[in-house]
């Protein structure tokens, strides 16, 4: 027992923690109070975390407030925590105390014992680093965690997510130039329609990912806005005035992200205003890319009973029963990816609901969640693109076949005879198995050159008055 354990103390007494693990006695109790879940927190909030603690570090030993041999060991912990050396070490649920104290308290415990062996120590002896007196020193879970979250959202979305989405569009800008040309039949309702372009579509949700990305900017920069410095209720109280101001700037540095102080510490302790904004954004971008998904999974479909206007790239047999199936599967699981994140955004607004006063209770979950949403969806967008929509061919003449099949081609009949003389002779031409050029023809509204001129699908796809135009010349 001696050899596996060594034994700690806190206020409600002694603790056996495993003699290997830098995290301690409260991290213990964590871990027999809350096996809930099994979730665990990502690396980007561990090292978001890590972050503040070395830069808390920093900021407190400026201030002479931290004697600056014990700085720097909690400094260079700190940063051994940031490049995901001791990521075995944080082991706590993500479903805990609703402030985060538990995995606040992991950090501050793994930090002070890897201090205190830099310093010559062992773990577990507090006499050289303690992880509340030294490590979480002019800080509080109140403030540290929504801190944590906001960082590593903010890194996430720069570095990762927006990225993904500006390649998406390149890639679907580059598509949408490639099929200008390729005509084919609309379709509204699942029903013909009259003609567009192959790239107009595309064009569409290049569109449409613009958009998305333009609200996602816009709502994460509220996340720059960092609510440290405030403590426990948001009167920074136990803390140096300018320890957030600080705090922030050495932050900055370090991620290269201009992170700012709270305009009002109480609103971003209090409620989660900004990570509402932002997994709102991130369910508007995930809905967006199911529309995306399943146009492309219903052009796609065949190859000798569905649409095939499109190809999609092999990239692993689709069936265990079926021999040589190949199914859209990359399409499809950015499709999950994107329900994963529509669901996490109904959680994120129960869990903003928890809580009242000056504390919001939701914290764990809620940056578990969002963060959790981000990766979903820079991994989904990175493999829809390389995987999918770079490689996607057309299949031309399909696409006109189905564009000079299509019933709604009447439409452009209708300002020459009317709505319902159109529609009438829409009915005759499917009863008699003939086309509405002919007939036309045969009724003599137009000429044979005529009729050939505004039955070119093509032109149908750009608008405008076609047949008046012909009629005219």
């Amino acid at each position: 027992m001696s050899e596996k354990f060594r034994v700690e103390r806190d206020a409600l007494g002694e603790v056996l923690v495993p003699s290997d693990a830098y995290y301690g006695a409260e991290t213990v109790r964590a871990l027999e109070n809350f096996r809930i879940s099994g979730l665990r927190f990502p690396r980007s909030f561990i090292r978001a975390l890590g972050l503040i603690k070395a830069c808390a570090s920093l900021a407190n030993m400026d201030f002479g407030l931290l004697d600056q041999r014990v700085g720097r060991a909690i400094h260079r912990a700190a940063m051994e925590v940031v490049e995901g050396r001791l990521d075995e070490h944080f082991p706590v649920d993500v479903i805990q105390t609703g402030s985060g104290t538990s995995i606040n308290m992991n950090m501050n415990e793994v930090i002070a014992n890897r201090a205190a062996e830099i310093l010559g120590g062992v773990r577990g002896d507090k006499s050289l680093v303690h992880p509340n007196d030294h490590v979480n020193m002019g800080q509080s879970s109140n403030d540290v965690v929504p801190s944590a979250i906001r960082v590593a959202a903010a890194e996430e979305i720069n570095k990762r997510l927006i990225p993904s989405i500006e390649k998406l569009i390149r890639i679907l800008d580059a598509k949408a130039e490639e099929f200008r040309d390729v005509v084919k039949s609309g379709r509204t309702h699942l029903r013909d329609a009259v003609p567009v372009t192959l790239g107009q579509e595309f064009s569409g949700y290049a569109e449409m990912m613009r958009k998305c990305l333009s609200s996602v900017m816009k709502a994460s920069e509220g996340l720059l806005e960092l609510p440290i410095g405030g403590t426990a209720t948001g009167t920074g109280l136990n803390t140096h005035p300018e320890f957030g101001k600080k705090v922030v700037e050495y932050l900055s540095e370090m991620v290269g992200l201009r992170f700012r102080i709270a305009q009002n510490r109480f609103e971003a302790m209090g409620s989660q205003t900004v990570i509402l904004g932002v997994s709102a954004s991130l369910k508007t971008l995930a809905l967006s890319l199911l529309k995306i998904c399943n146009d492309i999974r219903l052009i796609s479909s065949g190859p000798n009973t569905g649409l095939n206007e499109v190809e999609l790239p092999a990239v692993q047999p689709g069936s265990s029963i079926m021999p040589g199936k190949v199914n859209p599967v990359i399409v499809e699981a950015a499709m999950l990816a994107s329900c994963l994140v529509i669901g996490n955004d109904a959680a994120i607004v129960e869990a903003s609901r928890v809580g009242e006063l000056e504390l919001n209770l939701g914290y764990p979950l809620i940056g578990y969640l969002v963060l959790q949403s981000i990766e979903a969806l820079s991994n989904a967008l990175e493999v829809l693109s390389e995987k999918a929509l770079k490689g996607v061919k057309a299949n031309v003449d399909r696409c006109r076949h189905y564009a000079e099949s299509s019933t709604a081609l009447v439409t452009v009949a209708a300002p020459l005879i009317g709505y319902d003389k159109a529609a009438e002779l829409l009915v005759r031409a499917e009863r008699e198995g003939r086309s509405i050029r002919e007939l036309l023809v045969e009724m003599g509204y137009l000429d044979a050159e005529t009729a050939d001129k505004v039955f070119n699908v093509y032109k149908m796809a750009k608008g405008g008055f076609i047949i008046r135009e012909n009629l005219k010349k």
